[in-house]
Order: C-alpha cells, then structure tokens, then sequence
C-alpha cells in the first residue's frame, strides 16, 4: 500500500516520541547525542551545542561511523522537526533503541531564545581544500572551523617544528606562532623541510612564513624572532592556545614546561637523538610535567646536540608528525592523547614503545606543594641546578 508524504509523517509520530526544546534545553549536558539532520545551508543558520552533522540523505551511509553505540540516547532535529521524525524512524529501524526527535525543530529552538551556535562560513576554496576532513564524523565542519580558530605557538623552526607547522597549516590551523631566531644554513636542508637553497641566510621563522603562506593561504603565521627567556615567554605563551616544544636544548625545555604549567597550557614535547625520539602530551596538574621526570638536567657531556651525535634526516619528521597529530586531538577534543605516556620511538628497529608516567607530588612546579611559582634563572639551572634555588625567581 502506498503512502503520501503526510500519510508517512503521520505514521511516523505515531511510532517516535517528541521532545519539547525546553526540555531538551534542559538535558544538553546529560548523555544524549544531538543529531542534525539538515542540509549543509540550512546549517549555516546555527547548530546546537555539540551536535553531530548528517544530511538526512546521507543518514544510513554515516550514521554508524559518527555513533556506533546503537543504545545511545540520540535527540533528532532539522529545520521545523519533520524530516527529524522520519529519520528517527530511520534510526529505529536500524536498531538504535531510544531515539526521539525535537518538536518544531531548530526554528522552534531559535524562536524560545535558546542557545545554539554559528558555525564557520566556508568559501568554496575552503570547501574543497577541506573536503577530505569534512568527510570525517570526527572533524566535520565544526571540527574545521575550530581548527581555523585554533592558535598554536612551535617553539624552533627547525628539526621538529619544521614538520609540525607545515601539517599543521596544511590541516587548516589558523594561526601558527613561530619562536626561533636562528638563521637558514645548508646542514639544516638535511631535515628541516620548509626551508629551501634560496633562502640560506633568512631568518628561519621569515623562511617558514614563506612555505607556510604558499602551502594555505588561510593560514596567519606569527613570527616571534626572540631569544625565549624567563622575562618573555609568558607573554608570548598567553597568546596561545597550545605550545609545541621542538627544541633542542634544556634551559628552553624547562623554561617551556614551567611556563606551561603557571598558565595552564597544554604541552606537547618531543625530543629526537641520532636515530630515537619521544614524544609526550603534558595537560597541566592532569598528567606529569617534565619536572616530573627529569627533576634536574643531565651534564651536558651525556646529552650532546644533534650537531655534535648527528640525526637521521627523517626522523624529525617521524616525531613531528605524531606531535602534530597530537595537536590536532587537543584542538578537537577527540581521540586519546599521550598526557601520561611517552612514546618512545626507534627508527632503526621501527619500534613503538609507550611507558606510562606519574605525577611527582613533590613536583617543584606541579605538585601539591610548588616551590617554583613563576620563571626562575633556566641557564643557571641547567649548569648547576643544586645551586639555583626558587629564591632566584624572575620578577
């Protein structure tokens, strides 16, 4: 027997409970999935808080990516809670078994003051650049637009920031920050990628500009040619959303993880030695912070440069591109980052290792008791760190 459109609508309420937007208004922080069900203009209207993003004709094809977990508690809504009912009716029959659809839809929502979101206009250009991102239930075009709101500070420009900020921009993150005042030098083309021939001599964060500028056009890059020290780097970092460690030497390490933690930054550190690296993500007084693992520096003698042991040329890159990725999971908020666990990684036997890391609640700077409260001396720390006390502490 065939049915009209009413008819099918009709029968749909019969078989799918209503949510008024009051109520629902009520419950957006309990565990219901908000799932918007209109086509991508209409979206430009608004969303609300946290929904997930699927045309009602690509519904059947997305739906089990975006929530695999069928008993999930999911609310329904498109534009005036029609088609929201003919797709949670869609839904049930797929087996997800507590479905129900907004009353009146996203204009009901709008009309009773409640709160919802624009999301990012994209140009056409954008739309194609991200095309491949938006196709991921996980990134979508909210995922992108925070991506494009996102600010993320590299600290060097060379070995591992190389890497991570052409990524980064190529993923679309709209402002790169870029802390180095080194100079382009022929040994550098070895490993540091965004740097080529024409440019030796340049000012490395006026080179990468350059690379990053020519690879997206969207993307806003931040020279900071300054030497990081105790007087500027908390400035620079509250500019910032997520600070990248890419250097090469302790004073800034220490220096990058103390700052981090006085501004409750999340750090994602990496560090690289012939053919080895690490990489951790620290989330200030959630996981462990660098003190925690190294309350002092080694002698210099035991941890030389990559000038002085040398450094297989891709692996950087191979280190980089995981700091990377672990930005882009902060910046999302999806995925399981490394704050608690360093991955070790061994280029010549390509092996993987993650050891877990535990907060030292007698951490100087993140423990339960800080002594170290704000930037101390890093160089003299470094040379003799039993001799460098809080008391020396940077006004």
């Amino acid at each position: 027997m065939s049915l009209s459109s009413r008819e099918l609508v009709d029968q749909a309420r019969q078989e799918v409970a209503e949510i008024a937007p009051k109520e629902l208004s009520e419950r957006l922080h309990g565990s219901r999935r908000l799932l918007d069900v209109r086509e991508p203009d209409e979206v430009l209207q608004g969303v609300l808080p946290d929904a997930v993003l699927i045309p009602r004709g690509f519904l059947e094809l997305r739906v089990e990516g975006a929530i695999p977990d069928r008993s999930t508690p999911i609310t329904v809504y498109c534009a005036s809670g029609v088609r929201s009912l003919l797709a949670a009716k869609t839904l049930r029959g797929m087996g997800y078994s507590d479905v129900v659809s907004l009353q009146g839809g996203f204009n009901a929502w709008k009309d009773q003051g409640l709160p919802f979101t624009v999301p990012h206009n994209f140009t056409a250009e954008q739309r194609e650049r991200y095309s491949r991102h938006f196709l991921l239930n996980e990134v979508g075009e909210v995922g992108q637009a925070k991506l494009l709101d996102a600010k993320v500070l590299l600290l060097g420009a060379g070995g591992l920031g190389a890497p991570i900020a052409y990524y980064l921009a190529a993923a679309g993150v709209g402002t790169i920050g870029l802390v180095d005042f080194d100079r382009v030098e022929l040994s550098n083309l070895q490993r540091q990628i965004v740097h080529t021939v024409d440019r030796i001599g340049m000012l490395k964060t006026e080179s990468a500009a350059i690379a990053l500028k020519a690879l997206n056009p969207d993307v806003k890059v931040v020279e900071h040619r300054v030497h990081l020290d105790s007087e500027n780097a908390a400035e620079i970092f509250s500019q910032y959303d997520v600070i990248v460690n890419g250097s090469d030497n302790f004073p800034t390490r220490y220096l990058a993880n103390d700052v981090a933690v006085f501004l409750r930054k999340p750090l994602v550190d990496g560090g690289i030695f012939r053919f080895e690296g690490q990489i951790t993500t620290m989330i200030p007084f959630e996981s462990a912070c660098y003190r925690c693992r190294y309350p002092a520096p080694p002698p210099p003698e035991e941890a030389p440069s990559c000038s002085e042991a040398g450094v297989l040329g891709v692996l950087p890159g191979l280190v980089g591109l995981i700091q990377a990725t672990e930005v882009l999971k902060l910046i999302l908020g999806i995925g399981e980052t490394l704050k608690g666990r360093l991955l070790h990684v061994d280029a010549l036997a390509m092996e993987f290792n993650a050891f877990r890391l535990r907060r030292d609640p007698a951490c100087p700077v993140c423990g339960e008791n800080p002594s170290i409260t704000e930037p101390i001396d890093y160089e003299g720390f470094c040379l003799n760190p039993s001799l460098v006390a809080p008391a020396l502490a940077l006004v």
